[in-house]
């Protein structure tokens, strides 16, 4: 039998086993994710409203690009470049109101199914395995507990932050200041299109955006001897902020870009440029940053796009 693979924060022992578990109905997730996809299409019959929609698309793009894509996933995940406590922490809560879980939950999340999908077989829960509806239950509605996990260890001045353990403590609650301030401004049109349909339509894109991500599309490397392969869905740049070039991802986890090819958007990176121009960030790490990982094979030659060819911005 193959040793498993460990991780930076999943450690593995002679006792654990990847494939030992059962996909089980989470009841808070699953209702979660229900209460809001009801309230946020009955906010779309009984709220019809520009306004409101004005809110709803201003407040999915800073949560999901600032929030999530940047501030819990290149940031807070694989620390892809550094930032003022302060910044890290703000970008962290803009991730925790996506509505998908706190911080501890994101890098569990995240991690396993990473640790998941290096192993020489990969269930089918991590692995997105499923049909489409199959899928979309298994990854919104359950989750996948192992009888013999591996040790999960996050680094001590995350798990430690009493910022981060308050926000983990009290993630589905930190919508209600948000909620509040929304009904005051614009009654309850704001709070139904700004919270349950924003959190709706972003915990059904992420997935959408994963189980794709899994099945097919463009590459431009793979990582030989894995079951699972990260894939590419082109012209999807703008609307996942750069989450979509999830082959890219694959191919180099540190990176804080993630559209490493020529005319691949990621507008997640600009706003790291951004912060940079600021100030605010800094130790930017790009695909050449580190050692290519073990098995990385290029697929497909294309102008530009070799990882040591790229610029450092």
């Amino acid at each position: 039998m193959q040793p498993l693979h460990s991780t930076e924060r999943v450690i593995t022992t002679p006792e654990t086993s990847a494939e030992m578990g059962r996909i089980a109905w989470a009841p808070a997730k699953s209702l979660w994710y229900l209460a809001h996809m009801g309230l946020g299409w009955a906010g779309l019959v009984l709220f019809p409203a520009w306004d409101a929609a004005l809110v709803f698309t201003l407040l999915t793009g800073v949560t999901i690009c600032a929030g999530h894509s940047v501030g819990m996933h290149r940031l807070l995940i694989h620390r892809s470049f550094e930032a003022p406590l302060w910044l890290e922490r703000l970008l962290v809560w803009l991730g925790t109101i996506v509505g998908m879980a706190g911080p501890f939950g994101m890098i569990l999340a995240h991690d396993m199914r990473d640790w998941h999908q290096r192993q020489k077989y990969c269930p089918p829960h991590p692995a997105h395995g499923a049909g489409f509806f199959r899928d979309a239950w298994w990854q919104l509605h359950c989750t996948f507990p192992l009888e013999r996990p591996p040790i999960f260890r996050i680094e001590p001045e995350v798990a430690e932050d009493p910022f981060y353990r308050f926000v983990e403590r009290t993630w589905m609650l930190q919508q209600v200041p948000l909620a509040v301030l929304l009904f005051y401004l614009g009654g309850w049109a704001w709070v139904f299109w700004g919270i349950s349909l924003r959190i709706h339509i972003s915990l059904t894109g992420h997935w959408l955006v994963g189980h794709f991500a899994h099945k097919r599309g463009h590459q431009g490397w793979r990582i030989s001897g894995l079951p699972v392969q990260g894939y590419n869905l082109p012209g999807l740049g703008l609307i996942t902020f750069g989450e979509n070039w999830h082959g890219n991802h694959h191919a180099f986890p540190h990176s804080a870009r993630l559209g490493v090819e020529r005319h691949q958007s990621d507008p997640g990176f600009l706003f790291i440029l951004a912060l940079e121009k600021l100030g605010l960030a800094r130790n930017i790490r790009l695909p050449g940053s580190e050692a290519a990982r073990e098995g990385l094979t290029r697929v497909e030659e294309r102008v530009g796009a070799m990882p040591e060819r790229l610029p450092a911005n």
